[in-house]
């Protein structure tokens, strides 16, 4: 199972890739395996809210349809198009190509709640 060093990590499977106030996001390479081959996945416009744990879009699996939730709360500053030409990417490449939604962080305390690689290992194991 990967998982990077320099993530953080929601309870919902989500990543995190921290750059200042501007953060990048996508599911986990747990969270991919889990659901299968990704066929489709349904991602907000760009200038969209988004809400710490509230749903920002959809992935559709060849098993499972499940909602996206947010880790932080911002603004949606890009949408990565590649992944909805061809959502198998997210399989590919979880933590690379396969980001799904950039944002500008508008509650920097947010970051606290969120989880370092260890405990989102130890998540994972349960």
């Amino acid at each position: 199972m990967n998982i990077p060093d320099d993530l953080l990590y929601s309870k919902d499977h989500e990543w995190i890739r921290i750059d200042g106030d501007n953060v990048e996001i996508g599911i986990t390479d747990y969270a991919q395996g889990e659901l299968g081959d990704v066929v489709f996945v349904e991602l907000p416009e760009e200038g969209s809210e988004l809400k710490q744990t509230e749903p920002f879009g959809t992935i559709e699996a060849v098993k499972a349809v499940s909602e996206l939730f947010s880790p932080i709360s911002g603004l949606v500053s890009a949408i990565n198009s590649l992944v909805e030409e061809d959502a198998g990417i997210i399989n590919r490449d979880p933590y690379g190509e396969g980001w799904m939604i950039k944002a500008k962080l508008s509650d920097v305390s947010e970051l606290e709640g969120l989880l370092k690689p260890e405990q989102y290992q130890e998540l994972i194991k349960e």
